[in-house]
């Protein structure tokens, strides 16, 4: 078999794999949307078998032996942009890394964490750590046991970090966090002791639940996200999931006196599923393929969920909170729920919708005080995988940490350490991205200003098409060409920097907070 004959098979059994994996991801989509919480063990024997034949077709020795034959070509890999190239390069990585796992290991974390997840719903209902403790030791065993398989050179953080933003390292964090902490640090002092303060009884007004459905369809339509592919449902922590070259399924969660929760929850998953509607496998390959023929590799695959985060943060924060989408939007508001609203001025509305403040929840949190949200987990999760910090003392050590960070303590583990899905999923190091993704997003967006602007102008007569075009140019048309501090050069000209989003939140909350 020569190496252009072995790369075919190469893309064959990805697809495969792509196909296998889709299958699994239907079966945790339904876990979290639709089944019965009765039928949690069984729904773990079913996703444990699935995760056990994913990890067996992609360490099959033949696939490192058909990525080796396929490296050999020039043709293939002369080119580092080209598909094959960055398939090769992706699969390498990832094929790698994946044989230092025993199948054993694959299938015991896929089974624990799909009973886990069951639990941790339960123990938020009920307010009880102790409840979940028991799986979380048992997630966090497995993810030190990985830590151990991969390997690492300065901390086991590390080696979970990769999973999620390739290249990243610990250290770099500890670099990037302590300063924007205290930039952050200093900002919430001066919102919290400005004299002007928005009316917050605004946000608690009743808006009927089929209402903010429906509300909800209308933006997530008008930004760019395509029903045609995808759909919305409900689940007890928002999520995007795609699950085939066209279906993206985004969900979201309703409360009649929070329409806030639903609105920015529903533009924020719309963003993420923006990008995987927009990714390479959705359009005509840049050789002329129908898109769905490299479905399932790297060239049509999201480069990082640093990146994926960006997306959703643009559209939720700097589009959605932005005055100028409400000047379009708020009397759609007005129609949409009859009286509710009426007495307000668009102004009143959009300081309500920016208010800024020590809260309890990461995802109601605002724009400037989430980052202080996410290094406040960090902390937690470099300890409790470094292991000097054990599971059972997390609730103590969690509301030590919102004393610092915040000035309050969460008055039970619901609204404190349970409130959160990802470790039940033992998605450690999967938190920092979140914070990567408002840097990138507020750079993204002072390139896409200056290129396709004024985008201000553009929102407030609805127009939302050249700023998704931009992104679907620069960002989503790449999948993963480039690793994501290298996309970020190409699109901005610079690399990451949080000048853009410190900037960001200056000219926003000065002028709304006075300062």
């Amino acid at each position: 078999m020569n190496p252009e004959q072995s790369y075919e098979e190469l893309l064959r059994r990805m697809k495969e794999i792509a196909v296998l994996g889709n299958t699994a991801g239907v079966l945790g989509w339904d876990q979290e949307v639709y089944m019965p919480a009765a039928n949690a063990p069984y729904r773990a024997e079913q996703l444990s078998l699935l995760a056990g034949m994913l990890h067996h077709k992609f360490t099959d020795p033949a696939v490192g032996d058909l990525i080796s034959q396929s490296e050999s070509s020039k043709a293939l890999t002369g080119d580092p942009l080209s598909d094959s190239a960055v398939n090769l390069r992706e699969w390498r990585h990832s094929y790698d890394r994946s044989t230092k796992l025993p199948q054993r290991l694959v299938e015991e974390m896929a089974r624990v964490t799909s009973n886990a997840q069951v639990e941790w719903v339960e123990a938020r209902k009920e307010n009880k750590f102790s409840r979940f403790q028991p799986w979380l030791e048992k997630i966090v065993a497995l993810t030190q046991e990985q830590a151990k398989c991969y390997g690492y050179k300065d901390h086991p953080y590390d080696a979970l970090l990769e999973d999620y933003e390739p290249g990243l390292t610990s250290a770099q964090l500890n670099q990037l966090f302590p300063p924007l902490k205290k930039s952050l640090a200093e900002m919430v002092t001066k919102i919290t002791s400005s004299k002007r303060q928005p009316d917050l009884s605004i946000l608690k007004r009743k808006c009927p639940v089929p209402a903010q459905v429906a509300f909800c369809r209308t933006l997530a339509e008008a930004i760019g996200f395509d029903f045609a592919k995808g759909r919305i449902d409900v689940s007890t922590h928002p999520f995007t999931t795609g699950l085939g070259p066209s279906d993206t399924r985004i969900t979201t969660r309703f409360e009649e006196t929070n329409f806030e929760n639903a609105f920015f929850s529903t533009l924020h998953e719309a963003g993420h599923g923006i990008y995987d509607q927009n990714l390479p496998a959705y359009a005509e390959a840049s050789a002329g393929r129908p898109g769905e023929s490299i479905y399932g590799t790297p060239r049509a695959s999201a480069v990082s969920l640093g990146i994926h985060e960006s997306q959703s943060r643009l559209w939720e924060n700097l589009v959605g909170r932005s005055l100028p989408f409400w000047k379009y939007f708020f009397p759609e508001l007005k129609k949409a729920f009859p009286g509710t609203f009426d007495d307000l001025s668009l102004e009143t509305f959009h300081f309500a919708i920016n208010h800024s403040a020590p809260s309890f929840i990461r995802t109601e949190s605002d724009e400037v005080t989430y980052n202080l949200h996410i290094c406040l987990r960090y902390d937690i999760e470099v300890n409790i995988i470094g292991g000097s910090l054990k599971a059972a003392d997390i609730p103590g050590v969690w509301n030590d940490s919102m004393k610092k960070y915040f000035g309050i303590v969460p008055p039970t583990d619901s609204v404190g350490c349970l409130q959160d899905v990802h470790w039940s999923h033992g998605s450690f190091g999967y938190f920092p991205t979140y914070t990567l993704g408002n840097l990138y997003s507020a750079q993204f967006f002072d390139a896409a200003n200056k290129e396709v602007g004024p985008l201000e102008g553009k929102f407030e007569k609805g127009d939302f098409k050249p700023l998704k075009k931009w992104l679907n140019e620069k960002i989503h048309s790449h999948g993963q060409q480039y690793r994501a501090n290298e996309l970020c050069k190409v699109a901005t000209g610079k690399e990451l920097s949080s000048e853009y989003f410190l900037n960001h939140l200056q000219k926003k909350f000065g002028g709304l907070y006075g300062f």
